[in-house]
């Protein structure tokens, strides 16, 4: 029976890649190790990991997965802080009504991390 997500992952191919994962989930983000290994860790979301494997080359290509989302109870505050840590945003904060029913009031912000990957700073409203 599934339960829910336990991790997402991503691989480094190189200690620079692995430095910059650190610098932004760990330092910039304030996430925490919760696990590590000779060839990668796991990183604490509040709610799912992501398992970083540091034995491969790393992939920069757009998949099926398109992004993961990042709950936060500021967008705005913690988008201001990534970009001033010289990160790229692609989406600026905004607010948006998924037209669901009920209708879904949320705000979001995407930015591009340490490997290429889409984060998604997510809130409800």
């Amino acid at each position: 029976m599934i339960k829910g997500i336990h991790h997402i992952s991503m691989k480094c191919g190189t200690a620079e890649e692995l430095a910059k994962v650190r610098e932004f989930y760990i330092e910039l983000l304030g996430l925490k190790v919760i696990r590590e290994w000779a060839e990668g860790m796991m990183i604490d979301t509040g709610n799912g990991l992501l398992e970083i494997f540091t034995n491969a080359d790393g992939t920069h290509c757009l998949g099926a997965i398109r992004h993961m989302a990042l709950l936060t109870d500021d967008v705005d505050e913690i988008s201001a802080k990534v970009k001033a840590a010289g990160y790229e945003f692609f989406i600026e904060p905004n607010d948006k009504v998924i037209p669901s029913n009920p209708p879904y009031p949320i705000r979001m912000a995407f930015c591009y991390g340490p490997l290429g990957e889409q984060v998604e700073f997510f809130m409800e409203r």
